[in-house]
């Protein structure tokens, strides 16, 4: 055996890369001294893209398919080279696999709440996420203007620049459209299309493209959502009226519920309007009109007058005494109570729908029932 046959046997002949990672976008082919064999095998797959440099200056690229690495299908390679056709010596250069597939189900997202003019609300806040799929589009512009000499290149690397792109087009586009919060979540097919178009050239620019891009929820800050949710609440309440009577017979049913003290006088009253009301519910479906309390009216024809509104709800009251509570008590309870001075102006109470504990003096409705006992001493 002479010495070139030694050498030549001694340089690969068969360049391919097979990824199993799922990330990496570039692969450097390593052979030591980058020596590669004249008429070498090189296999690009379906997906791929090889890229050679030469003494640090980008020759050729090849799609997917089978070479052999020839000055027929080299030509600027074979002319950085100077080769004449036929030259069998090894040459020395940097081989570049380029994953050329599509990354799916990558993320992004606003770091910080986007400020905006909504037409309804004004000025509002946004927070927006979704997911994108990148893939490169140019694999000689995307190794020269990203990859430089990284070895192996991964979506990791890039992905963070992406985000920040997404996010800056995304609030530019969102700002100046127009479009209002509450009609977003109908539009936001347009709007990702719109995004994506915005994004595209800057991606250009870096070898990639966006084949897809999707807002996947577009939210407003807590408050303005408890807002909403308010607003709503009243739209479906509707007639007011009606509302405020259906309300003052849930207070009732609860009230008839309480088995506590107190509970007794809060049943007769739950019973007695709950048939007033299914009385009057009964005239309304029959065609007659009925009183307040349920009763015909007289035959004779009447001007339609505005209901009354309907009795007041009878509080039930508790009463913390050293940390510990009881209760609950009616009116006419604590009025006993305050007669035989278990409880006194200072005596915490508390009752649904007010706002934490109070002092019994402090509460409207119960100081009345001190004003029969004289007041504490001076300096008491």
């Amino acid at each position: 055996m002479g010495i070139f046959d030694f050498l030549t046997g001694e340089f690969i002949d068969v360049i391919h890369w097979v990824d199993d990672t799922r990330d990496t976008m570039v692969w450097r082919f390593e052979r030591e001294g980058h020596a590669i064999k004249y008429g070498a095998k090189l296999t690009v797959r379906e997906g791929q893209a090889a890229v050679f440099v030469h003494e640090g200056q980008l020759a050729d690229v090849f799609t997917p398919g089978l070479y052999m690495l020839e000055t027929n299908n080299m030509p600027i390679l074979t002319t950085l080279q100077h080769w004449d056709h036929g030259f069998q010596s090894p040459f020395k250069s940097e081989i570049y696999f380029v994953n050329t597939t599509r990354f799916n189900d990558l993320k992004w997202g606003t770091k910080n709440p986007i400020m905006l003019r909504d037409p309804e609300f004004g000025p509002t806040r946004i927070r927006a996420f979704g997911t994108y799929t990148v893939r490169v589009k140019d694999p000689a512009k995307f190794l020269v203007e990203i990859v430089g000499t990284d070895g192996e290149f991964t979506m990791d690397e890039i992905s963070f620049q992406i985000r920040n792109i997404i996010v800056q087009e995304f609030s530019r586009v969102i700002a100046g459209s127009g479009i209002p919060v509450l009609d977003m979540a109908a539009n936001t097919a347009d709007l990702g299309k719109l995004i994506a178009a915005e994004v595209s050239p800057v991606l250009e620019g870096y070898g990639l493209e966006m084949p897809e891009f999707y807002i996947e929820n577009i939210s407003l800050p807590p408050a303005v959502e408890a807002a909403l949710d308010k607003r709503t609440s009243m739209g479906l309440a509707g007639d007011l009226g009606k509302f405020t009577q259906y309300s003052a017979a849930e207070a009732m049913t609860a009230a008839a519920n309480n088995t506590g003290q107190g509970g007794g006088m809060g049943a007769g009253l739950g019973m007695g309007m709950g048939m007033a009301m299914a009385n009057q519910m009964a005239n309304m479906a029959s065609g007659q009109p009925s009183g307040p309390w349920g009763a015909a009216a007289s035959s004779q024809p009447s001007t339609p007058t505005t209901p009354p509104p309907p009795p007041p709800v009878e509080h039930v009251w508790h009463i913390a005494v050293d940390g510990q509570t009881s209760g609950p008590f009616s009116k006419a309870k604590m009025g006993r109570m305050a007669t035989e001075g278990e409880i006194t102006r200072d005596t915490h109470v508390w009752t649904a729908g007010q706002d934490g504990w109070k002092k019994a003096g402090d509460v409207q409705e119960l100081a009345q029932l001190f004003t029969i006992l004289p007041p504490p001493p001076p300096g008491a």
